[in-house]
């Protein structure tokens, strides 16, 4: 069970690339699948087994190394000051990696993963290979990390190779990634095979009364303690043995009687001695998300041993054990006490039932597993090498200035930033260091797949189309495209209406019969109420289509957007969306409309993907410019925010978004469902599959919620805002050192299209400059 294992020696390793393991488990904690793999491998490399930080009240953050009696493999103990907090604690792990690394001279490690927690400061490593061995769901566990989800989707992104501890946790994230595999749980067949044969019992059981019924493992949630209790007390002529330490619960919640004896911890090499005195072994697991995926591996254990075994149904247990004659399964207190005398008489009336088991065990040896696992890492090793090498054959060489000085700095990972960075480095051949206060690249076209593998937009919908070749083309560089045409429909009382207005909108919303694009036209000139100026938002749709329409499809959604009547709003903002009399109830009639293949967020990695690219996330510029020298700053963030807000802040509108997955493959009929009512507070609902066309048995969607305070997203377009924008615009133009790109930086909206655009232009210029004159971006 946890301080030392039973292998032999290691070899001395260090002949291949070292391997880090990244783990939420202790070396000396509890002995299982990390502790029997990472053995194995160190046989011929070195192994660090890096674990969770521990708090100090020290000053510093600083690394323990464990070395342990009878292996090679360290375990690395980060050690953190216990009041830093999340960011500068993620710092220093980041800073304590690299010094391992090259303390010990180990170049391009393998990465292998027990706990995407950890990916977060390790991401950055020029890695041979990443291994993510999903051994259980640890977001449905207790006390989970909120960002878990996050940033398992990350790590599985970039991973190399994937495992899983079982079946069932395969089949629920085998669409995750296409080189995955399950590994259910092997067995030290010799090791526990021992307890078959008279041994002495431990003191500490030896003195127990009455047929034993044994557990070792972690006690925790995952155990369920009130049928423990019950079956105690059904049963009090049994003695009920557990052994482990108790985790995540508190003792006083344990279930107490004169027959429930709890033993503490043991070592993995006493087990056997334990095993040998019960008459059957127990797994009474309870039925919740904590244990939905797991496959415990002490059933083969226990089998090995030659103990029957009691458990509640567990689905791997009842797929792969579930037919074999010593397992007895059993769902609530009183079939399990029932089932406990069943495997107690198993030996009397089945004297046989060891054969099959064997035949069984027989191909579930570590080393049978360690050997696959090692095969399929070896190979995800070589097919990296082919890459990283095939990359540099087609890339142009890098400068090496110091590591602390660039060209540019880019200040904002989304479109502007990243297509500048992009040409920079492999057109401009200059080093360039682009940064972003979130967690990822990408910025608001960020996406992931969640927690089901379903790929979302965490920022809204983002659909793409243009009708700029040259921008389609620049893109198609970084990305297989999948065709994609866009359809909203509107939610008006109990029936959903083609938006914008076309034909059908207008037939079904008056039950008319308008035949043709005449009909159509001669209704809406009937609607229309023209205006001497036109000068705000109700203006340009009032004048086209009237009053009515304008209450229906534009005053709330357009209150609730912007937080402001849209009589208050520049025209800009509903010139945007069209009105037709055809029946054609695409979105956008663009030349080019399409959605990245494999989503947004793999396109900016590829497009970051280039040597003389540095790429910093969960970093602010204040912090990145104090260490870092460059000549010149692109700034895609808010304009005013980098003066300081000297006149004022500039308004902006923001979103708040409320994912949700449901458990059907489909809810709406097209992407997006509008909301124009007030009565409801957001303005619409996506649903993600319709616009990546991914096939999965359940779908996730999003309400937007438009509200004031949060990031910013939209420039609210009103004179006064334009005026205070204008006072920014002329101190950047009075800079040689900055450049100010993009919505947020330019202080107007743009699709994505125009963003690309914007910074292309922005790039051409800048290889161009204007002597004496600071570089602005080409606002088009």
């Amino acid at each position: 069970m946890n301080l030392s294992s039973s292998f032999s020696s290691p070899a001395s390793p260090g002949r291949k690339a070292p391997l880090i393991c990244f783990s939420h488990l202790r070396w000396d904690f509890v002995l299982q699948r990390p502790q029997h793999l990472m053995e194995r491998f160190s046989k011929d490399r070195q192994v660090f087994f890096f674990e969770e930080f521990i708090p100090t009240d020290h000053s510093l953050a600083y690394l323990e190394i464990h070395p342990f009696a009878g292996t090679t493999v360290k375990s690395v103990r980060p050690r953190i000051p216990h009041w830093w907090n999340e960011h500068d604690r993620e710092r220093a792990l980041s800073q304590l990696l690299d010094e391992l690394l090259a303390l010990h001279g180990a170049s391009r490690p393998i990465l292998w993963f027990y706990t995407p927690m950890m990916y977060s400061f390790a991401r950055h490593v020029d890695a041979s290979a990443v291994v993510y061995d999903c051994m259980d769901e640890l977001a449905n566990f207790k006390f989970a990390p909120p960002k878990l989800r996050e940033t398992e989707a990350a790590l599985i992104t970039r991973a190399d190779v994937m495992f899983t501890g079982g079946h069932s946790l395969y089949e629920a994230k085998r669409h995750l990634h296409e080189n995955i595999h399950p590994f259910p749980s092997s067995v030290d067949v010799a090791h526990f095979e021992t307890a078959r044969t008279c041994q002495d019992e431990p003191s500490d059981q030896r003195s127990i009364a009455g047929p034993k019924l044994g557990y070792y493992g972690v006690i925790d949630e995952r155990l369920d303690l009130a049928m423990i209790g019950e079956v105690a007390k059904a049963r009090p002529e049994f003695s009920f043995i557990f052994i482990g330490p108790v985790v995540k619960i508190a003792r006083e919640d344990l279930p107490k009687a004169a027959n429930i004896h709890y033993l503490g911890q043991k070592n993995y090499d006493q087990l056997p001695a334990y095993l040998s005195g019960w008459n059957a072994a127990l797994m009474p697991f309870a039925r919740n998300d904590a244990t939905k995926f797991i496959s415990p591996t002490k059933t083969p254990e226990y089998l090995a041993a030659g103990r029957p075994v009691v458990s509640t149904p567990i689905t791997d247990v009842v797929r792969h054990y579930g037919e074999l004659g010593g397992v007895f399964l059993a769902e609530d207190a009183k079939r399990f006490a029932l089932a406990c005398d069943d495997a107690i008489a198993l030996k009397k009336t089945m004297p046989g039932w060891l054969a099959r088991v064997d035949t069984m065990l027989a191909d579930l040896s570590w080393d049978g597993t360690f050997v696959s696992m090692r095969a399929l890492v070896e190979e995800a090793t070589t097919q990296r090498l082919v890459s990283r090498q095939s990359a540099k054959r087609d890339r142009p060489k890098a400068r090496k200035p110091s590591s602390n000085s660039y060209d540019y700095i880019i200040v904002g990972a989304g479109f502007a930033g990243s297509v500048l960075a992009e040409r920079l480095a492999s057109d401009g051949r200059k080093r360039v260091l682009i940064c972003d206060r979130r967690p990822h690249i990408a910025g608001n076209a960020y996406d992931f797949q969640n927690e089901d593998g379903i790929l979302v937009h965490r920022y809204g919908p983002h659909i793409f189309h243009t009708n700029s070749e040259d921008v389609f083309n620049y893109l198609s560089r970084f990305t297989a495209w999948r065709p994609y045409e866009h359809r909203v429909l509107a939610q008006v009382g109990d029936r959903q209406l083609p938006v914008p207005i076309n034909r059908t909108t207008l037939n079904g919303l008056y039950s008319l019969d308008l035949q043709n694009e005449e009909d159509a036209a001669r209704f809406l000139a009937s609607q229309a109420e023209p205006c001497d100026a036109i000068l705000t938002s109700k203006d340009v749709v009032v004048s086209q289509v009237g009053s009515d329409l304008y209450r229906t499809f534009f005053e709330g959604y357009t209150r609730k957007q912007w937080g402001l009547d849209p009589s208050q709003l520049d025209k800009s903002v509903t010139a945007r969306v069209p009105t037709r009399t055809s029946t054609d109830d695409r979105y956008f009639l663009d030349s080019f409309q399409a959605m990245p293949l494999h989503g947004y967020t793999a396109m900016f990695e590829k497009m970051l993907d280039h040597d003389n690219i540095t790429v910093v996330t969960g970093a602010e510029y204040a912090d990145i410019r104090k260490d870092t020298r460059a000549a010149h700053t692109i700034f895609t963030g808010p304009i005013d925010e980098y003066f300081d807000y000297r006149f004022g802040r500039l308004p902006y509108r923001s979103l708040k978004f409320q994912h949700e997955t449901h458990d059907v493959a489909q809810k709406l009929p097209v992407a997006v469902v509008n909301y124009p009512s007030e009565d409801v507070p957001y303005t619409r609902v996506t649903e993600y599959k319709h616009l990546t066309g991914q096939i999965h048995p359940k779908t996730s969607m999003s309400y937007e919620f438009a509200c004031a305070d949060g990031d910013p997203y939209y420039p609210i377009p009103r004179p006064e805002n334009q005026a205070l924008y204008k006072q920014y615009e002329a101190l950047g133009r009075e800079r040689t050192d900055v450049t100010f790109v993009g919505r947020l930086g330019t202080y107007k909206y743009y699709n994505m299209d125009q963003v690309v655009g914007q910074a292309l232009a922005t790039y051409r210029r800048m290889m161009k400059p204007v002597s004496g004159k600071a570089v602005a971006a080409d606002t088009q």
